[in-house]
């Protein structure tokens, strides 16, 4: 029971900083026709699933409870696959074929390097 209340606990801070900080990236980006709100919260999120994976995994870094808070709850709260998809739905059915793309690829590529920085950043500072 107290892992289901950490989940709930994380995604619901993760899912108000992911409505925070994808509103306030959007707005300054001062473009409408690519989400770079949602692309910012996934990059964001897959480098500190990548960063506490490292440490997690690597050096034990975590307990059962503050990985279900952190990973489960936070980044599961965090991150927005499902937005992503809508995000790049709606540029296919608006026209915008090339952003659509673009935001596939910009989403993958950035998203898998994040990961991979994170655990780069995470073995450094357990060093």
């Amino acid at each position: 029971m107290t892992n289901i209340l950490l989940v709930g606990a994380g995604g619901f801070i993760g899912s108000v900083l992911r409505y925070l900080v994808g509103g306030w990236v959007q707005q300054s980006a001062h473009r409408l026709d690519f989400p770079f709100g949602t692309l910012t919260v996934n990059v964001v999120g897959c480098f500190l699933i990548g960063l506490l994976a490292q440490l997690g995994e690597k050096y034990g870094a975590f307990s059962d409870e503050s990985r279900a808070f952190l990973v489960i709850g936070f980044l599961g709260g965090f991150t927005t696959f499902s937005s992503f998809g809508n995000d790049t739905v709606n540029l296919a059915l608006q026209n915008l074929t090339t952003n659509a793309v673009l935001n596939v690829g910009a989403n993958l590529t950035l998203g898998l390097f994040a990961v991979w920085l994170g655990r780069a950043v995470g073995h450094l500072i357990w060093r």
